[in-house]
């Protein structure tokens, strides 16, 4: 299901979790839980991945991760506002020390001009600093490029993080 190239990034990140007694949580709407795959693929992620939250619609950001309304209102769910929020609200609905989110378009439809498909953001949730976020332009090359080429951001972002 995963690249090899994934999964050993995976697992690298599992361990620099471990090394530093950290949990990790997910928060995903454009990806529908492919993050959250990718670390339970790995044998033994439970010690360190403490859960995922799956928030395709506004209501679940709301309801799950707290999202402020006001802002999905203001923004929209595809906004970096949005995915920090989201981030931040994972960690505070979990046991989690890091949160990483993810919030876009994925297409093939749902893009305007100025949220055109292929628009991601990632935000990330780490103690002791406000959440941040990334915006990315994947462009349209499908479906499934935009979410895989999204995990493999988030992934770096987390390692970054991991490695502050």
């Amino acid at each position: 299901m995963f690249s090899d190239d994934l999964i050993s990034n995976a697992e690298r990140l599992l361990a620099a979790l471990r090394a530093r007694d950290w949990k990790l949580a997910t928060a995903e709407s454009c990806t529908g839980g492919l993050i959250s795959a990718l670390f339970t693929e790995i044998a033994g992620a439970s010690d360190v991945y403490e859960r995922g939250f799956v928030t395709y619609s506004n209501a679940a950001k709301v309801g799950a991760l707290n999202v402020d309304f006001e802002v999905l209102l203001r923004h929209g769910a595809v906004s970096p506002e949005v995915a920090e929020a989201m981030a931040a609200g994972a960690r505070r609905a979990s046991a989690a020390d890091v949160a990483v989110a993810v919030t876009g378009i994925a297409g093939p439809d749902g893009g305007t001009e100025n949220k055109p498909v292929g628009l991601v953001y990632i935000g990330l949730a780490v103690p002791g600093k406000p959440p941040v976020s990334r915006e990315f332009r994947f462009g349209a090359p499908g479906r499934s490029e935009v979410r895989q080429r999204t995990v493999a951001e988030a992934l770096k972002m987390l390692e970054s993080a991991l490695a502050a």
